[in-house]
């Protein structure tokens, strides 16, 4: 199954400061049909307001991965952990057995971002908080690995079952991804690409769109137009 989830369909939020988008249920959007995904239990599509953000709260037992589309966000919590992440970069938090963290757009312009969370295989992990600069090349043409809890070499590592993957395609440009039956959900950045897999019918997502998935042995990736591509697969949940 390859199923289109538009973005104007999406759940809605618009606090003035932050314009959410919720590809899962979320705050006050609740769908019982959108829970999770596997072990993908929420992308939301937040564009935060220049010098504002989300004062310290708290998170335990999830791994937290941000990924910035453009901008920056900065981060600080109760560890004594502080940094920012800019465009090309992505941050990783486990929140394990309890952390307490802000973020904030200090830039002078909107920052856009993806905020992901994957239910973890461990309970009561010590927390943690990483940041990394992943070479833009290593993503041209290919889906790169940038947090996994499979063991991808040089990817931040997750407690979770299931990778996250970020990839930049030219127009015309096509790439094959193995997903062995398991659910994957995928969101372009920016761009227009065409999915599919075999015995279905292909799938046009355009960016902030969702593609939800499922018992497909592999799907392929066409590049409709120069795209972004960021990708979730995991195990489903048992």
């Amino acid at each position: 199954m390859i199923e289109l989830r538009p973005f104007e369909k999406l759940g809605k939020s618009d606090h003035g400061w932050l314009n959410a988008n919720f590809h899962f249920s979320f705050a006050e959007y609740r769908d019982p049909a959108r829970v999770h995904w596997g072990a993908l239990r929420v992308w939301n599509n937040d564009r935060i307001a220049p010098q504002s953000g989300f004062p310290p709260h708290p998170h335990r037992d999830m791994e937290i991965v941000t990924y910035i589309i453009r901008g920056a966000i900065t981060h600080q919590d109760h560890l004594g952990n502080q940094g920012r992440t800019e465009a090309g970069q992505i941050q990783v938090m486990s929140a394990g057995r309890g952390i307490q963290h802000a973020e904030y757009n200090m830039e002078g312009a909107e920052t856009e971002l993806f905020q992901i969370w994957i239910l973890p295989n461990q309970q009561g992990v010590p927390a943690r908080w990483e940041t990394v600069k992943f070479p833009a090349e290593a993503r041209d043409g290919a889906l790169q690995p940038l947090a996994s809890g499979r063991g991808h070499e040089g990817a931040i590592p997750l407690y979770a079952d299931g990778a996250l993957y970020a990839g930049t395609l030219k127009a015309g440009q096509t790439i094959r991804q193995k997903l062995d039956g398991k659910p994957a959900y995928l969101v372009p950045a920016r761009g227009k690409i065409e999915v599919s897999g075999a015995g279905g019918a292909p799938v046009t997502a355009k960016a902030r769109d969702g593609v939800a998935v499922v018992d497909v042995a592999e799907i392929e990736l066409k590049a409709l137009e120069d795209a972004e591509i960021v990708l979730v697969e995991t195990d489903p949940l048992t």
